[in-house]
């Protein structure tokens, strides 16, 4: 948001093509989760570097080391990739991506204006960002190289902050097509525009929960500039922050358990890396160094689940017998048990809250008497792997994630047969 407030003249606008001013927050879409790093800018070596911190702002570490500005960090779904934008080519910013560590830093635009803002979708294979290309702020999206890059949203006015939605359906972003910045939403290829705010004052920031049901945004409709939220329909807005109105609280980004909000704040003097409850309760300065850091955003880090045979059948069963598939995920998720009979069958199981799955096929210590397979049927942007692995990144639901599991039970025939589980 630090180049919009009170940078939305026509001349600000020209200088920030020949990168004169200094490039907007990174957009922050939020991936379901444990919890990981909390990347951010901050100038505290001059110009302008990517950190990553402990979410309490513990392990310190500048991941770019780099002598011109890098800015903006936005986290690859699987906690693996950094994007970032940079001025080390030119006087303008262009859009990199690195690895978590900071190694393998290449630049994906190569646009003669800033190209700022980028933000991943939940897959992985795609980058949307703003860009001055076509003479105004428009949403553009690129393949996760840099290729393909398409304005989505050609309007005229300016279109800035890009967010992706969890499933990847939506873009959320901030627009003054309508008079002032207000808060709009849109299908991934810039179809179906809404707006979702319309109170008077500015709305930036836009970002959504993991879950996907709330869009946390910074507002200063009620004097200075504090964060909000809202259902993602853009009903029931809430404030969060109560601050001062010669400060402002701007730019939150959502832990990916969804209970946290990360957020900078100048209340201190200047802008520091601040994490409260996702309630607005408890909030609490995590850099306090007197640098100016800026637009945080946290790792999402994969749960595991283990899809395990626990009852296992040796030998010809008798009519009835049944053994028992548990589905066991880490990370607070909801565990299932599903029971199968003699010759196995399909079941589906809901997972409440929508969560990146990797579920593992664990073959039983028993003489192989019992084969399990992973089924990615109806799961769109699902990808199943040869050693029985899937990952599911969409939610054709529309509210859980459904999975089916198929199991099929092979029993060898023997003379005497033994039962074991």
């Amino acid at each position: 948001m630090k180049r919009w407030i009170g940078a939305v003249g026509a001349a600000v606008l020209a200088a920030s093509v020949v990168g004169v001013v200094a490039a907007g927050p990174a957009g922050s879409s939020a991936f379901p989760g444990a919890n990981g790093k909390i990347a951010f800018e901050s100038d505290r070596d001059h110009n302008y570097e990517i950190y990553v911190m402990n979410p309490d702002g513990s392990g310190l570490t500048n991941v770019t080391n780099n002598p011109l500005n890098d800015r903006d960090p936005s986290w690859s779904a699987d906690g693996e990739k950094i994007a970032f934008e940079s001025d080390r080519d030119g006087g303008n910013y262009e859009i990199y991506v690195m690895n978590a560590d900071g190694s393998g830093q290449t630049r994906l635009t190569t646009n003669s204006v800033t190209d700022a803002e980028p933000t991943w979708s939940p897959d992985g294979k795609k980058i949307a960002f703003e860009s001055f290309q076509s003479g105004a702020w428009e949403i553009f999206v690129m393949n996760a190289d840099g290729s393909g890059q398409t304005n989505v949203t050609n309007n005229g006015a300016d279109d800035v902050q890009p967010t992706w939605s969890p499933d990847g359906k939506k873009i959320a972003l901030s627009s003054n097509r309508s008079g002032n910045f207000k808060i709009w939403v849109m299908n991934a290829d810039g179809s179906n525009l809404i707006a979702l705010t319309a109170a008077a004052g500015r709305d930036f920031d836009p970002t959504w929960s993991p879950d996907g049901e709330q869009i946390a945004f910074s507002s200063d409709r009620s004097g200075g500039f504090e964060i909000w939220v809202m259902n993602a329909d853009g009903s029931n807005a809430t404030r969060l922050t109560d601050n001062v109105a010669s400060a402002e609280d701007s730019q939150p980004a959502w832990s990916p358990d969804g209970k946290q909000i990360t957020f900078a704040s100048n209340r201190d003097g200047n802008f520091e890396v601040y994490v409260m409850k996702a309630d607005g309760s408890g909030q609490t300065n995590l850099t306090n160094t007197g640098a100016y850091d800026n637009a945080p955003n946290w790792q999402p880090l994969e749960r595991d689940g283990d899809v395990t045979v626990t009852k296992v059948v040796v030998g010809t069963p008798p009519a009835g017998t049944t053994f028992t598939v548990k589905v066991d995920c880490d990370g607070e998720q909801d565990d299932k048990t599903l029971t199968f009979g003699e010759t196995g069958g399909t079941k589906s199981f809901e997972r409440e809250s929508f969560t990146r799955l990797e579920c593992e096929v664990n073959e039983p210590g028993t003489g192989g008497a019992t084969t399990v397979a992973i089924a990615c049927a109806d799961a769109e942007n699902a990808e199943c792997k040869h050693d029985g692995n899937f990952e599911l990144f969409d939610d054709p639901g529309g509210d859980d994630t459904h999975v089916d599991i198929t199991v099929t039970n092979t029993f060898p025939v023997v003379a005497e047969p033994t039962f074991t589980g």
